[in-house]
C-alpha cells in the first residue's frame, strides 16, 4: 500500500460494505448517532494499524469515503466516536475496533481475551479483508430436490471430516473436508439429499465458556452474518466454501446452512462491543420496557437465552437479514436455511405474527422464492412456541414427532394415538388443505440433545466435562439403557439396543414430513451420554470412521431403509383424497388394525395398553405408468411377540417381507410370502407389500 497514492473522497453511501473496484474502495457503514466515525488500515502480517481515516461523507445514517490506492487484501476496521450514553443506547467507544457488519472475510477467528479487550482491543478482534469482485464463473446447477425426496443430513464442517482417514491433513475440519471425494461418496451411498450445515459464519466464543478452558464448537454466537469463519478456512474462506458448494451440487446434494439472526456475540449490558452495538446498539437489539412503555436501553430482551435479541424488525437489520440470505443464495450458491430459534424472526418487534416484516418481506425477493426454509418454530421468549404458525411456504422442526416416537419406541403406554398422529405427518399441528404434508421437518435427534446410539444408551445426561455440574443439557430426554448406563459386554443389551436404533430410524423413514437424520448416527456415534456437547471440541463431537461389524450392519441398514423411501412414490408422499393442497391424489385408502385383524375403533385408540397396530396404505391409479402400490406397516412397541391376521388380498396377491427390524442385517432379510398371519417379534416393525406371488 501507498500511502501517496490514497486519495480521500465522499464516495458513497450504498452498497454497504468495502466494495473494490479498479479506482480503489468504497467503504459504507450504517451508524446514525456517531458524531465521528474512523476507518483504519492493519498490516496484513502484524495487523498494526498503518492509517486512520475520518470519514468525510455521511448520507442520512450511513458513514462513507472512497479511498483511491487500496488493494485488494486490504485488513480493514471502524472505531466511532460519540456519546457514552447506556440509558439512551449509546455505546461508542473509540477504544473498541469493530468489524463491519457487511464484511465478507475476516483475517482469524475472533476469540475473547480479556486482557487484550479492556484498553484498545484492536488486538483481540478479528480485521475484516478487502475483497476484490469475484468473476463470474460457470457454476454447477443447483439439484433443486423436491420436498417429498428431500432427506436432511445435518452435520458439523469439522466434526464430519477431522477423523476421516482419506481427507488430507490440511483439509480436516475445513470447507475443503466436507466435499473430499471420501465423505461425498458416504453421503451418496447413505442416500442422503441435502446436508444441512451448523453455523458457518463468523463467530465467538462465549467469554465465560472461553475462560473455563473450552469453546463454544457448535458456533451459535455469530459476530457476523456474511464471512465465512476462517476456522474452516485453509487460505481463501470465499472461494473454498464456493468451491464446496459447487462439488456437493455436482454429487447431486443440496447445501443448507443453519443461520442465527435472534441474537449475537455481543451479549447484554455487560457484554463486548465487537461490532453492532458499536454501530447503532439502541436499534439493532431489543431492549425492556417499563409499564408505562419506556425503553431501558440498560436491559437487553433475552428471547434467545444468550443475552440479547436481534431486532429483525428495524429496517436496516431486517434490510441486512435480507441481505445476507441474499448473498449466501446468489453469491455463495447455497440453497435453503435452518433458522435457529425462528420465532425471534416473527416477533415484530416484541410479539410473534405470522405477517412481521420478515415474513411480509421474504417473499418478495424474486432470489429467495425457491429456496428451503426450516424454522426452529420458538424461543425463550414470552411466546415463543410456535410450532405450526409460521408461513406455509416454510418446513418447521416438530419436537412433538421427535418426543412421540421416542416415547413409543421406549415403551410408554398411551401413545399409540400420537404417534400414528406424527406417522402421518403430524396434521394436528399443520392442517391439510392449509400446509403441506412434507411441512413438519420429522426428527429422532438434533445437535443438541442425545445421539441416537446414546438415546438408547443412557438413561440420564451425563455433562460433567461442561463444567457446569451436570446441570445444563435437557432433562427430558425419553431414553433407555435397557439394563446397564453406557456402555455394556452383555450381548443381549447390544441386540435390543441395536434393534431399537433400527425401530427409530425405520420410523423416521416411513414418516411424512422431511426426515431429518443427525450426521453420525449411521456411524453410531456416541457423545458419551453428553446432551449438550457445544463446548467440546474433540472426539466426543468428532466422527468416527473406523467400523466394527455392528456399526457396518447399522450404517447398510440406514441405506437400505433410506432407499426404500426414496424408490417409492407413495411412502415419501401420500397425496390424501381429503388433502386439497396439492393436487394428484396417490392414497385410495388407509385402514388401521388391531393385531387381531379387526379394524381399529375410536376405543382401541384410547385404550392405553395398546402397544401394537398395522397400518395399510393402498395407492390409486397414478399417471405416467407408476405401478399401484400397496403397503402393510406392522408395529409392535410391547416387550412380547404379537401374533398378526393380515388384511386378505386377492390371488395370486400375497403380502411379502421388505423389511423387519428384527433383523440386524440387510442380507439377511427375508423375501418370503405371507397369506394371512405373521408372528411380529417384540419392538419391531415389518414393511410388507402386496405383490403377486407366480
Amino acid at each position: 500500500m501507498d500511502d501517496k497514492a490514497m486519495v480521500v473522497s465522499a464516495g458513497a453511501a450504498y452498497p454497504l460494505g468495502a466494495n473494490h473496484s479498479a479506482t480503489g474502495c468504497n467503504f459504507a457503514v450504517h451508524c446514525p448517532d456517531a458524531t465521528e466515525v474512523i476507518l483504519c488500515l492493519f498490516t496484513r502480517e502484524t495487523e498494526e494499524q498503518i492509517a486512520t481515516f475520518s470519514m468525510p461523507g455521511k448520507t442520512g445514517k450511513v458513514w462513507h469515503c472512497h479511498i483511491t490506492g487500496i488493494e485488494a487484501g486490504q485488513l480493514y476496521g471502524y472505531r466511532t466516536k460519540g456519546e457514552q450514553q447506556a440509558k439512551v443506547g449509546w455505546l461508542f467507544d473509540e477504544n473498541k475496533l469493530l468489524i463491519d457488519p457487511y464484511a465478507k472475510a475476516l483475517n482469524r477467528p475472533t476469540s475473547w481475551n480479556e486482557r487484550q479487550y479492556h484498553g484498545d482491543s484492536q488486538f483481540m478482534v478479528a480485521k475484516a479483508v478487502v475483497c476484490a469482485p469475484r468473476e463470474t464463473r460457470g457454476r454447477c446447477p443447483k439439484p433443486r430436490h423436491p420436498l417429498q425426496q428431500t432427506i436432511l443430513y445435518e452435520a458439523h464442517v469439522k466434526g464430519i471430516s477431522q477423523l476421516h482417514p482419506d481427507v488430507p491433513d490440511q483439509h480436516k475440519g475445513k470447507f475443503l473436508g466436507v466435499c473430499h471425494p471420501a465423505i461425498i461418496q458416504h453421503l451418496k451411498k447413505l442416500g442422503v439429499t441435502s446436508i444441512q450445515l451448523m453455523p458457518v459464519a463468523a463467530f465467538m466464543p462465549e467469554p465465560y465458556i472461553t475462560n473455563k478452558g473450552l469453546t463454544n464448537y457448535w458456533g451459535y454466537n455469530p459476530i457476523n452474518y456474511f464471512c465465512p469463519d476462517p476456522r474452516y478456512v485453509v487460505e481463501d474462506g470465499i472461494a473454498e466454501f464456493k468451491t464446496m458448494v459447487d462439488t456437493l451440487h455436482a454429487a447431486g446434494i443440496e447445501v443448507i446452512l443453519d443461520v442465527v439472526f435472534n441474537h449475537t456475540a455481543e451479549g447484554g449490558i455487560e457484554g463486548p462491543t465487537l461490532s453492532f452495538k458499536g454501530f447503532d446498539n439502541a436499534s439493532f437489539y431489543l431492549f425492556e420496557r417499563n409499564e408505562y412503555g419506556a425503553v431501558d436501553y440498560c436491559k437487553y430482551v433475552n428471547n434467545s437465552g444468550c443475552g440479547n435479541s436481534v431486532n429483525t424488525a428495524f429496517p436496516y437489520v431486517l434490510k441486512m437479514v435480507m441481505d445476507a440470505l441474499r448473498y449466501w443464495v446468489c453469491e455463495m450458491g447455497v440453497d435453503g436455511f435452518r433458522f435457529d430459534l425462528a420465532a425471534s424472526l416473527g416477533r415484530d418487534p416484541y410479539e410473534f405474527s405470522s405477517l412481521s416484516g420478515f415474513f411480509r418481506t421474504l417473499p418478495q425477493d424474486p432470489a429467495l422464492l425457491n429456496v428451503k426454509l426450516i424454522a426452529e418454530p420458538w424461543d425463550i421468549g414470552h411466546g415463543g412456541y410456535r410450532l405450526g404458525q409460521f408461513p406455509s411456504n416454510w418446513l418447521e422442526c416438530n419436537d412433538k414427532y421427535r418426543d412421540t416416537v421416542r416415547a413409543f419406541w421406549r415403551g410408554d403406554k398411551g401413545h399409540t394415538s400420537d404417534f400414528a398422529t406424527r406417522l402421518l405427518g403430524s396434521r394436528d399441528v399443520f392442517p391439510k388443505e392449509q400446509r403441506s404434508i412434507h411441512t413438519s421437518v420429522n426428527n429422532i435427534t438434533y445437535h443438541d440433545g442425545f445421539t441416537l446410539h446414546d438415546l438408547v444408551s443412557y438413561n440420564e445426561r451425563h455433562n460433567e466435562v461442561n463444567g457446569e455440574q451436570n446441570r445444563d443439557g435437557h432433562g427430558h430426554n425419553l431414553s433407555a439403557n435397557y439394563g446397564e448406563e453406557g456402555p455394556t459386554r452383555d450381548p443381549n443389551i447390544k441386540s435390543l439396543r441395536e434393534r431399537q436404533k433400527r425401530n427409530l430410524f425405520f420410523t423416521l423413514m416411513l414418516s411424512q414430513g422431511i426426515p431429518h437424520v443427525l450426521g453420525g448416527d449411521e456411524l453410531s456415534r456416541s457423545q458419551k451420554g453428553n446432551n449438550n456437547a457445544y463446548c467440546q471440541d474433540n472426539e466426543i463431537n468428532w466422527y468416527r470412521w473406523t467400523l466394527n461389524e455392528r456399526r457396518q450392519d447399522f450404517l447398510d441398514f440406514c441405506s437400505h431403509v433410506i432407499a426404500l423411501r426414496k424408490n417409492s412414490v407413495l411412502l415419501s408422499h401420500f397425496n390424501l383424497p381429503d388433502d386439497n393442497y396439492q393436487l394428484g391424489q396417490n392414497v385410495e385408502k388407509i385402514n388401521w388394525y388391531r393385531p387381531d385383524g379387526e379394524r381399529k375403533l375410536v376405543d382401541d385408540w384410547h385404550d392405553h395398553n395398546n402397544q401394537a397396530f398395522a397400518v395399510e396404505v393402498t395407492g390409486s391409479e397414478l399417471k405416467d405408468n407408476y405401478p399401484v402400490e400397496h403397503w402393510l406397516i406392522i408395529f409392535n412397541a410391547t416387550d412380547h411377540d404379537v401374533r398378526f391376521n393380515l388384511p386378505e388380498l386377492a390371488d395370486p396377491v400375497r403380502w411379502q417381507i421388505v423389511c423387519d427390524t428384527r433383523y440386524a442385517k440387510v442380507a439377511e432379510q427375508p423375501k418370503f410370502f405371507i397369506k394371512q398371519v405373521y408372528l411380529q417379534a417384540f419392538r419391531s416393525i415389518c414393511l410388507l407389500k402386496a405383490t403377486p406371488c407366480n
